[in-house]
């Protein structure tokens, strides 16, 4: 009998994309951002197999992901994978809970991040070794399965595991259907990459119409520098995209409650079907006072945000009304299943954010779980895209009139070259 595939060892790359030269990702908050990954290769007793996973940053700071991967991943060293997998949220629980680490936490900031990235790597080797995509693996879960993979504590008031299960059996009707029409049409998706906030005008219409072209019609631009630069801004754009496309806006943070309100109501006149981001990422209630302002305009927001227990409450509170979920903020996919069950229990559609190098790769699996698992609907759901950074990946997203065609190769996506790894390390060789 062969031996048990076990995870044997570890190592990690401070990766950094240097995004800032042509400001690609620029916005009111974050002008110049180097995209980043601090990636985590997990090594196995059984040849040529390995998990893949990262986290997200913009630069600086990423050697600090790269060392709190350190301190996790060698939780696992040892481990065997049937093991770890036999109940997934024993997985989620071993490297959000750790007794010494927990008070670097618990589940927010860097060491969150870094479980993300460590969790993530363990579901790339577990579909890699049933030879499936992420999305697929998980969208043939059983309901009993997928809820065997959440951690329920702290939603009690919002969701149980009854609630879940119950939920979860009503879609499985249906779930050939939808796979089969993933397979042939694709997710749908909105696209940033024509407006990010350092893009001349021509820039930004040039690259709108790239991409109308190319078959999206849905397009975010960055705003919050200026009013009348977003003024100016929002009407070319609103003016390359047609009165029939649907824009959004995205301030990243930048205002205050008061400023948000009021610069919104300025903006509102290019109908925008969301604003993103409209104060600080945690300011739940602030986030409540401007959707009130605002209505009918929604408030999305949920990239920034630390967990689901946060999730939870701007659920609750009807602070939120797209959820912008990342698949790196949140602590690896399980805690994205949580979310994604909690969306639904509260009818709000997720969109989720995907502006970043590997995000993309990421954020498709996790939509089309969502699509065949959890919501069983595409209405009003759009996952975000950007139109760079790629070609760094060994299975990069492939893209269809606008729509994440879905993965065939198994795992998550999150392999990155030999060449990038080379090339992009950081301090870069010879420095």
């Amino acid at each position: 009998m062969p031996a048990p595939i076990t995870i044997t060892g570890f190592e990690t790359h401070d990766l950094r994309f240097p995004t800032s030269q042509h400001l690609d990702g620029s916005d009111a908050m974050n002008p110049d951002p180097d995209y980043s990954a601090a990636y985590v290769v997990l090594r196995t007793n059984a040849t040529g197999l390995c998990g893949h996973g990262m986290t997200f940053t913009i630069g600086r700071g990423n050697e600090l992901c790269v060392a709190a991967i350190h301190s996790l991943a060698r939780l696992l060293v040892g481990q065997p994978l049937e093991a770890l997998m036999r109940r997934p949220v024993d997985l989620y629980r071993r490297l959000t809970a750790d007794s010494q680490l927990r008070w670097v936490g618990p589940e927010k900031g860097v060491i969150h991040l870094a479980a993300a990235a460590v969790i993530n790597a363990v579901w790339d080797l577990w579909a890699r070794v049933h030879g499936k995509p992420l999305w697929r693996l998980v969208g043939e879960m059983s309901p009993e399965e997928f809820v065997a993979a959440v951690d329920f504590r702290y939603l009690a008031d919002a969701l149980t595991p009854g609630a879940a299960l119950e939920l979860l059996r009503a879609r499985e009707p249906g779930k050939p259907e939808r796979i089969a029409h993933l397979v042939d049409s694709g997710y749908p998706s909105y696209t940033t990459s024509a407006g990010w906030l350092g893009y001349s005008d021509e820039a930004l219409r040039e690259k709108c119409r790239d991409l109308k072209a190319r078959g999206w019609s849905h397009f975010k631009i960055k705003v919050g520098r200026d009013l009348e630069d977003d003024l100016r801004r929002c009407r070319v754009l609103r003016d390359e995209m047609g009165p029939e496309a649907r824009m959004m806006i995205d301030a990243n943070q930048v205002w205050d409650v008061p400023e948000a309100i009021e610069w919104i109501g300025a903006l509102a006149e290019f109908d925008p079907w969301f604003v993103e981001e409209p104060t600080h990422p945690d300011d739940i209630l602030g986030h409540l006072a401007i959707a009130r302002a605002i209505h009918p305009l929604r408030v999305a927001t949920g990239e920034m945000c630390h967990n689901r227990i946060m999730f939870k409450q701007f659920m609750q509170s009807g602070a939120m009304q797209v959820c912008q979920l990342d698949s790196c903020r949140l602590g690896g996919v399980n805690e994205v299943m949580a979310v994604l069950l909690l969306a639904e229990r509260f009818s709000i559609p997720v969109c989720p954010h995907a502006g970043g190098v590997g995000l993309c790769e990421y954020v498709q699996h996790l939509s089309m779980i969502d699509y065949v698992c959890v919501s069983g609907s595409l209405d009003g759901r759009v996952a975000e895209y950007s139109d760079h950074l790629h070609e760094h990946l060994h299975d990069p997203v492939v893209m269809r009139a606008g729509s994440y065609m879905p993965p065939e190769m198994p795992g998550y996506g999150v392999k990155f070259t030999d060449a990038a790894i080379e090339h992009f390390s950081f301090p870069s060789p010879g420095a």
